[in-house]
């Protein structure tokens, strides 16, 4: 690197992100997912694990020739069939890079590589060389590397050198480093891995005990110089360091850490709200940043202070993570164009085709609301562009209710193009529905969790439902919108089932059970 105070910002999100429990994503979604990601200024996008399954593959691949200026990685195990997938899925990329792994922890290698150290470095020399046979740009990782013994893992990473690694990722595997500890293995690694000069050091850090950020910046601050991060801090478990987080500290505090990133911090909220609606895992609302109470002020003394000067209670203007103070309201007698400029604000790129389609879905809003704002607009996104290929979908819904009435839901509903309709009856208005449709796609999934949230104040807000549905092993997040709440909850069942059909016809990871995170 050139200019050594300049952090590597490298996401993860499209893979150890999806990893999250019910938020896989479908190859369009990746592909638009990747566009913001690239909007956002990221380095690399690590794409998926392309051995895993046909899916990811091609998910992976069709990234790869979306991306005009990032970098796309495959992830990899050191085995020559993971690599090369890994190198067929990511060859298009105009700037590839193949990322491979093997587990470098006493607890690892005894139980779950049956391999000794001798055999892992052999591996780890042998996949490298073979990775830059097809690629020059080759990341190596450790994994568990923050539980490994620390001249091993200095060993292992010479040897990858050797080999021809450019990157090395240090790994927080399971959450288990705190910050001191941490940076200091980070010192040891520098001072004592052979020929360190000629790789960039990364680390990778995952929040069992909530310390993912404060690790990373430790570590940062330390002299490593890639973060490998998620938008929202999504991933595995408890979820890997936030992107957002990492980036408005060293942004925030340039007096203290003295590095800064390529990412466009203004688009920071757009990036977070995108993953939120395709993966329907909603941010908390105290959430550093992008959580909906991070520039919200309530008590009084607070709100005073903010008015005589925003800086009292706030360390950073909203506007710089791309929250907007100026709207143009949206309404009824609004057109294409002022529909397409406000979204394109937002951070949508919108096709012509795709203008068409929302426009029908956003006059048919307006004509029931006075105002249009943008979590409508992200709403309507979320449901006419971003939604799972259709194995079902909703055509009609009738429903009685009410405290003399037992409830009964009317349902049609179009099954590989083909319509069928029955009713249900139910404990309420939302269970007859589900049950109804549920009768209607011979599905057997089981609900979850539900969840409803308005939108926006007001009693003519847009009602979101998000669910989580469980079959058979699967899951799968579903998200409706609509100000009537038993349409969007009707709406966000039939999104969850699209969802659990996709999974079914592209398994994820099915042959692979040691994916690294």
């Amino acid at each position: 690197m050139e200019d050594k105070n300049r952090v590597i910002i490298f996401d993860t999100t499209l893979r150890d992100g999806e990893q999250s429990p019910g938020a896989s994503m479908n190859v369009n979604e990746k592909v638009r997912l990747a566009g913001r990601l690239e909007k956002l200024g990221v380095d690399v996008i690590e794409a998926g694990f392309p051995a895993a399954s046909q899916g990811d593959f091609d998910a992976v691949a069709a990234v790869a020739q979306r991306c005009r200026k990032t970098s796309v990685a495959g992830l990899c195990r050191t085995s020559r069939a993971d690599i090369d997938q890994a190198w067929g899925a990511i060859s298009k990329a105009v700037k590839p890079r193949i990322h491979t792994f093997i587990a470098t922890s006493d607890i690892h290698m005894e139980y779950k590589l049956k391999m000794n150290r001798e055999q892992v470095i052999a591996a780890t020399i042998e996949a490298v060389r073979y990775a830059r046979t097809l690629c020059d740009d080759v990341e190596f990782s450790a994994e568990d590397g923050s539980r490994s013994d620390r001249d091993f893992l200095c060993k292992v990473f010479s040897a990858a050198i050797s080999a021809g690694a450019t990157t090395l990722n240090l790994p927080d595997t399971v959450g288990y480093a705190v910050p001191e500890e941490f940076s200091g293995l980070v010192r040891y690694v520098l001072a004592h891995t052979e020929n360190i000069h000629k790789a960039v050091l990364s680390v990778h850090c995952h929040n069992d005990l909530g310390l993912a950020t404060a690790n990373t910046l430790a570590a940062l601050n330390a002299g490593a110089r890639q973060a490998e991060v998620t938008i929202n801090g999504i991933g595995e478990r408890a979820g890997n360091t936030s992107l957002e987080e990492v980036v408005m500290a060293l942004h925030t505090r340039p007096n203290f850490f003295d590095l800064h990133t390529s990412i466009i911090t203004e688009q920071i909220v757009p990036a977070s709200r995108l993953v939120t609606m395709i993966t329907g895992m909603v941010v908390q609302p105290n959430k550093a940043i992008v959580g909906a109470n991070a520039f919200a002020h309530e008590a009084g003394i607070h709100q005073d202070g903010v008015l005589k000067n925003p800086m009292t209670y706030e360390i950073m203007r909203p506007e710089v993570v791309g929250l907007s103070k100026n709207r143009m309201v949206l309404g009824k007698h609004s057109g294409r164009h002022a529909l397409r400029s406000r979204l394109e604000e937002m951070g949508y790129l919108i096709s012509d085709d795709e203008i068409n389609t929302l426009f029908a879905s956003f006059k048919d809003l307006a004509d029931r609301k006075k105002h249009v704002v943008d979590e409508d607009l992200e709403a309507l996104v979320a449901e006419a562009i971003l939604r799972t290929p259709e194995t079902f979908a909703l055509e009609y819904l009738h429903v009685s209710a009410g405290n003399t009435v037992y409830p009964s839901a009317t349902v049609k509903i179009r099954v590989h193009d083909k319509l069928v309709q029955g009713a249900e009856f139910g404990n309420g208005p939302i269970d007859a529905t589900f049950n109804a449709i549920s009768k209607l796609t011979g599905s057997k999934a089981e609900l979850a969790r539900f969840m409803v949230s308005a939108l926006t104040g007001g009693t003519d807000a847009q009602g979101e439902v998000t669910v989580r549905l469980k079959e058979n092993g699967l899951q799968a997040v579903g998200k409706g919108a609509d100000p009537d709440i038993i349409t969007a909850s009707a709406k966000a069942f039939v999104n969850g089932l699209n969802r659990l059909e996709y999974l079914k016809a592209n398994p994820l990871h099915s042959s692979h059970t040691d994916i690294y995170d």
